[in-house]
């Protein structure tokens, strides 16, 4: 499992937007959420940094911890 600090998460539909571009690497990832901290963390077969990546893309970069 990878731990992912973003920053830029801080809504429902935040949570929504990195759900779906996980999702749509391996629809069967698996991702837990701390809103209060801006924390994932994902188990998939997906590399982390295709991960960070997309998120990235999708306008939620990960921030270095």
């Amino acid at each position: 499992m990878t731990t992912f600090h973003i920053p830029d998460m801080s809504c429902g539909h935040c949570k929504a937007t990195v759900e779906k571009t996980i999702h749509a690497l391996d629809p069967a990832a698996q991702i837990a959420f701390d809103m209060a901290a801006r924390r994932i963390s994902v188990e998939s077969s997906t590399d982390a940094a295709h991960v960070q990546a997309a998120l990235a893309e999708a306008g939620y970069p990960v921030a270095s911890t």
